[in-house]
């Protein structure tokens, strides 16, 4: 089985497993923990700590750990919004993660916060020219995310940051599927600078373990904890530390930031292959996110007159392991809300069909991708 759902879960380095086996084997204690074990666990924490603060740019105490990229946007958004309620006002946009999405809700429905959406085109980024028409001198947050995990479209985050910033608002950026692929830091003399308060992480993204994220802060803020309890993380965040999820976490982080670049292109070219392929090789099919400003493994697409769920058990039978858009909506027989907001109609919203690369592909594996998608596509005919 070939897996191309790298957006969902990338593989797991050699580096995280190597780094989550030695804390098993010698620093499984609690870190909260007074004596020698909890002591040598805490050293690991506060290892892996300073290792992703150094990759993204910040000091270490500006790393929260979290169970993953959705209490990190939960925290982002909730934690920052009740912490400096300024005004009871968010913006973020209609194609946002669920996690992104369910917070903004979460403070409508239960803290009296209005919510107002930006526009999108349909190429699945932000429109730039709708902010100035939403954001009042009163705004508390903006939250949006830097690239689309449905249709890989990269937003212009810092442009946005500037504006929120302008009327004092906070920032809040969902990294997830973007800070693998892209060269993002927090530093004050790179991008997005500090204008960004919170940015959300998720290991898995990395090839890290499940189960673990964090959320970065470049400078001191105030966070209302979601999760309230034993005050770990500086009080922002109670429970007791996964130390060796922690550990993989920042293993797979320190081994992605050293091919970045390298990784980035080779992955691009395959991901531009792979595009160009369906769409000369598989009847109806159309790209969907932004033809160029999108993620370097990420290809997706409708394809007309075909179901995405019988493209996914066409290629899963022939060895491919793609997916439909974003695992957190995996089983939804309901059309993308990415799409919809794009201008998609619902039943051409319900072929949609992602891949996402961990590898560059070769010119054969493209063919038979192809063959197995058309061969699809005319029994429906």
């Amino acid at each position: 089985m070939l897996y191309l759902d790298a957006a969902a879960t990338a593989p797991l380095r050699p580096q995280a497993r190597e780094a989550m086996l030695r804390v098993w084997d010698t620093a499984h204690a609690n870190p909260s923990s007074v004596h020698s074990p909890g002591h040598n666990a805490a050293c690991e924490v506060d290892h892996a700590r300073s290792v992703i603060a150094e990759v993204f740019g910040i000091r270490p105490e500006g790393v929260v750990f979290t169970s993953g990229g959705t209490e990190a946007n939960n925290l982002g958004i909730i934690g920052r919004a009740l912490a400096h309620p300024r005004g009871r006002h968010v913006i973020t946009s209609p194609i946002e993660h669920s996690s992104v999405l369910a917070s903004c809700d979460y403070l409508r429905r239960l803290h009296g916060f209005e919510v107002d959406f930006l526009a999108v085109d349909g190429e699945g980024r932000v429109d730039y020219g709708s902010l100035p028409t939403v954001i009042r001198e009163d705004i508390t947050l903006v939250a949006v995310g830097l690239a689309n995990s449905e249709v890989g479209s990269v937003n212009d985050v810092s442009w946005i940051s500037h504006l929120a910033r302008d009327k004092g608002a906070g920032m809040h950026v969902d990294a997830v599927q973007a800070a693998v692929h892209l060269p993002v830091t927090l530093a004050p003399d790179g991008w997005p600078g500090p204008v960004a308060d919170t940015l959300a992480l998720a290991s898995h993204k990395f090839g890290g373990p499940q189960g673990v994220g964090a959320l970065l802060m470049p400078r001191h803020i105030s966070l209302e904890p979601v999760l309230h309890g034993g005050s770990q993380e500086q009080g922002r965040r109670s429970g007791t530390h996964n130390v060796a999820g922690i550990a993989g976490f920042a293993a797979a982080v320190a081994a992605s930031a050293q091919t970045v670049g390298a990784r980035a292109a080779a992955l691009m070219a395959s991901r531009d292959e792979l595009i160009a392929a369906i769409e000369s090789g598989v009847p109806g099919s159309q790209l969907t996110g932004h033809r160029t400003e999108r993620l370097p493994n990420h290809a997706s697409f409708v394809v007309d007159g075909v179901s995405g769920e019988s493209l996914l058990v066409a290629l899963d039978t022939a060895g491919f392991a793609v997916s439909s858009g974003s695992a957190c909506k995996a089983g939804s027989s309901e059309p993308s809300a990415v799409l919809l907001a794009m201008g998609y109609s619902p039943e051409l919203a319900l072929s949609a069909l992602r891949f996402t690369l961990s590898q560059p592909l070769d010119s054969a594996t493209i063919d038979r991708i192809v063959d197995t998608i058309r061969r699809e596509v005319a029994l429906r005919e």
